[in-house]
């Protein structure tokens, strides 16, 4: 179980984010160290219209794009608002606001410290993954989600 230990914060621009403005921030926060999990969250954007006269057609929304982070693409199935990041120590944190000054120039963001992600395993961790889950996905479970998670491989 991931310990308490690990410091987590919590970037909160004031507005939505792009597919640019996330794929873009991404790819420098993947090119830091010291951070272990990163949750992307925001309002969801399904790929076909859930309910409604429409049910079943394709859902054409611009901010649902794939994104290049890493070199590997990576389908962006929400409209970003916070991210989410659990560090190995708090001495990652300039880094990760040297990265968002350079992403948000056009928009104040605020860096919370906290306690933002599950920290043991839930009923929803157990049912999806099962007793011998691995540590770094415990509280990264949606779940109605068919898809799972998306790991890519950082700095480590």
């Amino acid at each position: 179980m991931t310990d308490a230990i690990y410091p987590q914060v919590r970037v909160a621009p004031v507005r939505l984010l792009n597919p640019e403005t996330v794929e873009q921030l991404l790819n420098l926060l993947a090119g830091t160290g010291g951070i272990r999990r990163i949750l992307l969250k925001g309002q969801s954007i399904p790929a076909e219209v859930p309910y409604g006269p429409a049910r079943g057609a394709p859902n054409p929304h611009s901010k649902r794009r794939t994104i290049v982070v890493l070199g590997e693409e990576v389908d962006l199935r929400t409209h970003v608002g916070t991210i989410i990041m659990e560090l190995e120590s708090i001495d990652a944190l300039p880094a990760i606001r040297e990265a968002c000054d350079q992403v948000f120039t056009r928009f104040p963001y605020s860096i919370q410290e906290g306690r933002f992600m599950k920290t043991h395993a839930t009923t929803s961790d157990y049912a999806k993954y099962g007793p011998d889950a691995d540590e770094l996905l415990l509280g990264l479970v949606d779940p109605k989600s068919r898809k799972g998670p998306v790991i890519l491989q950082g700095s480590r």
